[in-house]
């Protein structure tokens, strides 16, 4: 909202959600293309096109995943800063020094739960970290908002920066929706399948994003142009209750990432034979090493350049417009050819060229706002 203003912000976020629902519907109906279920994305995509375009997506999505892990860790490690700050401001304890332990945190969880299947309980407790975080943040934005002055909601910058930072925002919405990975979240829905993965679109992009919406618009009404990428570093209140938002965010975000690394995990098990006990010492030991080691690296890179809303732009560009919008159009097109009509086709070629030319314009920008923020803070930057 803050690069986009009102109009543009409000307009630009239910652009994104009607877009990101169309595109995961045609994914949807792919799910059974050709008679078979295809429970992984580059497996649908090399179903469609052969085994080249299976490593290309299975690449775009590990960048994905890769970049979104990032994030996670990033905002883990604010959330860890915002609850330390409210009890000793000496500034002793650095961003980057919370990262790490973070990412240590998110370490140790991705070893204790072997696979995506034994979350279960975990689960039920995210709903609730994310409820806490949601019911705090709105309440006490709107407190704020209420009792503050005029706020300014003018977009910052000059001309050339707004024109980047208005492009970098585009990327921002569409990654705020899409995760490159329907088909794996997807993998065990009952029958009908394909109508379910619907009804669960239709739910998600409807009732699911109102929460969402709910934060983010009172977040920027209460606070303006000066809204922090981490809403709770803007809120006053009790500090008990800040507390509580701030952990309710860092715990959410540990188990919301082992989901999003859980196809990497499920890939390097399988390509290296992992099975039978958890706590067999050469399945423990491969996780400690693996999965420790993937996250370690997570963690350097979100030490290294922490700035959150700038890697959400960049992974916006460089995977979610190819892998949602891009390649999604153009699987439909390919599977869909004799059963779509000339309009139709050239409709699906128009949405592959515009976010194709969308994809690199977002990367341009994104890659320039880091560069910018680099500058501005160096690396490694307490922020």
């Amino acid at each position: 909202m803050v690069p986009l203003g009102w109009i543009f912000g409000v307009v630009g976020l239910i652009a994104a959600t009607a877009i990101s629902l169309y595109a995961n519907t045609l994914i949807a109906n792919l799910h059974e293309f050709g008679g078979r279920r295809h429970i992984r994305y580059r497996d649908l995509a090399g179903y469609i096109y052969g085994r080249k375009a299976y490593s290309l997506t299975w690449g775009l999505q590990y960048v994905n995943l890769f970049m979104i892990n990032t994030g996670f860790i990033i905002l883990a490690g604010s959330a860890l800063k915002a609850v330390y700050v409210l009890f000793r401001d000496d500034q002793a304890l650095k961003l980057p020094y919370c990262i790490v332990i973070a990412g240590f945190v998110c370490a140790l969880f991705a070893i204790c739960i072997p696979h995506l299947s034994a979350l279960r309980i975990w689960l039920g407790f995210s709903t609730f970290f994310s409820l806490v975080y949601i019911i705090i943040a709105f309440v006490l934005s709107l407190q704020d908002g209420i009792k503050a002055p005029a706020r300014d909601y003018g977009i910052p910058g000059t001309t050339s920066s707004k024109i980047f930072t208005t492009i970098g925002a585009a990327a921002n919405l569409v990654f705020a929706f899409n995760t490159g990975m329907l088909p794996e979240i997807q993998a065990t829905v009952r029958k009908p399948v394909v109508d379910n993965m619907l009804k669960a679109l239709y739910f998600q992009f409807t009732v699911g994003v109102l929460p969402m919406y709910l934060v983010t618009f009172v977040g920027y009404w209460a606070y303006g142009s000066s809204t922090s990428s981490y809403l709770l570093n803007n809120v006053t209140g009790p500090v008990w209750v800040k507390a509580m938002a701030n952990i309710s965010a860092f715990l959410q975000t540990v188990i919301a990432l082992h989901i999003f690394a859980s196809p990497m995990y499920e890939y390097l098990d399988t390509k290296y034979g992992i099975k039978g006990s958890a706590l067999s010492y050469r399945n423990l030991s491969f996780r400690i090493a693996v999965r420790g080691g993937y996250l370690a690296i997570n963690t350097l890179v979100s030490a290294l350049l922490p700035f959150l809303g700038d890697f959400m732009s960049l992974t916006g560009a460089i995977s979610t417009f190819p892998l949602t919008f891009i390649l999604a159009n153009h699987m439909y097109l390919v599977a869909k050819k004799n059963k779509l009509s000339s309009l139709q086709k050239l409709w699906h070629w128009l949405n592959v060229c515009f976010f194709g030319c969308m994809s690199v314009a977002a990367a341009v920008a994104a890659l320039r706002l880091i560069s910018v923020d680099s500058k501005a803070y160096h690396v490694f930057a307490d922020i």
